[in-house]
Formats: C-alpha cells, structure tokens, sequence
C-alpha cells in the first residue's frame, strides 16, 4: 500500500468521479474572506461539511444505544454554523459524495485548525467500492460552546492503494451505509 499524492487525487477524480465536486487546489478563501481551507491537498483532499446539522440534546434523557438508537436524542439544524454544546457533539456529512475504488482504502482525520480548539472530527475508514455522503462526528471536548463552518474544511482524507484488489469490498457485503445521502443515524 502507498499513499497517494495531489496528482494521484486529481487524476482518480476526475476519470473516475471519485469525489463529487471536486477542486482540484487548496481552497482558503471565499467572497466572505479566509476560510478554514478545502480541496486537494499534497498527500490527501480536505472535505467540508454540508449545512445540515444533528445536535445532541439530552431533553429527552435517552440512553444513547447504538442497537437502538432514538433520533429524538438529536435536534435538526439547517444552519452556516453549527453550535456544539460543552463536552456535546454533533452530527453533519459532507458536502462531497464518494465512490472509492476497489484497491483503495481512505482514512478521515481531523483538521488541526479544529482540533487546537478542542473540537474533534471522529476517524473512520471509506473501505473499498463504498460510495456516499461521509457523516461526520464532531466532538466538542472543552466545557465552553463550539462552532463548525459549514461549507469550509473540516476534516482530511488519505488515500491508500493497494497493489492488488481486495477480495470482498464493501459493495461486495452489502454495507448499510452504502449510497447514503444526509446525515445517517447508526443502522443495525
């Protein structure tokens, strides 16, 4: 397995619509200003997250059970920002839909800029032939409120690719998270 660079990125994106949009370049600023950047990057493509927001409340003192999850235990928020309560988190996906090749492994990784203010983008692995939305978490780990941008840079993939095929992809099980498109509670 090799990581793969800027060029590498570009050229799957474009012959293979393995991420859709796509900018080709690092993108730090936008009519408003500097943003929190997004784009291709020299070993990995930094993803943004939609407007879409799920905020963890406890108003209904569920018991968060991922065989049983209650989507009551979320409050829906279409917002420029997200406000994350003290030691909260939320949910959110990105504004890049995904179709990974089936010799390729991703790994999504917080972006430092979040990370120095406490806020923490959950890793997870984009397996082979999975397609979709990425749902991010975020975890506001400092006692004060958080906030994310939507539609500015969040958190960054690295791209793995294997020499040869894997036997089994996610399509090839039949993933439950397989094509998804908003915001996806857990499935069982």
């Amino acid at each position: 397995m090799s990581i793969k660079s800027d060029k590498w990125i570009r050229k799957m994106a474009q012959e293979w619509g393995m991420i859709t949009p796509f900018e080709a370049h690092q993108v730090r600023h936008n009519e408003g200003g500097k943003i929190v950047s997004h784009g291709t990057s020299s070993y990995g493509y930094d993803i943004r997250c939609s407007k879409e927001f799920k905020i963890f409340t406890n108003i209904n003192s569920a018991i968060v059970d991922p065989k049983n999850f209650a989507a009551e235990s979320f409050v829906d928020v279409v917002s420029d920002v997200c406000i994350i309560p003290p030691n909260s988190f939320a949910l959110a996906r990105s504004v890049e839909y995904f179709r990974i090749p089936r010799n390729v492994l991703v790994i999504c990784l917080g972006k430092s800029t979040y990370a120095r203010c406490g806020i923490i983008v959950n890793v997870t692995p984009l397996e082979p032939e999975w397609e979709g939305h990425i749902t991010l978490e975020f975890s506001n780990t400092t006692p004060l409120p958080a906030k994310i941008y939507a539609n500015e840079g969040v958190a960054q993939l690295l791209f793995l690719e294997s020499d040869e095929e894997c036997e089994t992809s996610y399509k090839d099980r039949g993933g439950k998270y397989q094509g998804q498109t908003g915001v996806t509670l857990p499935i069982t």
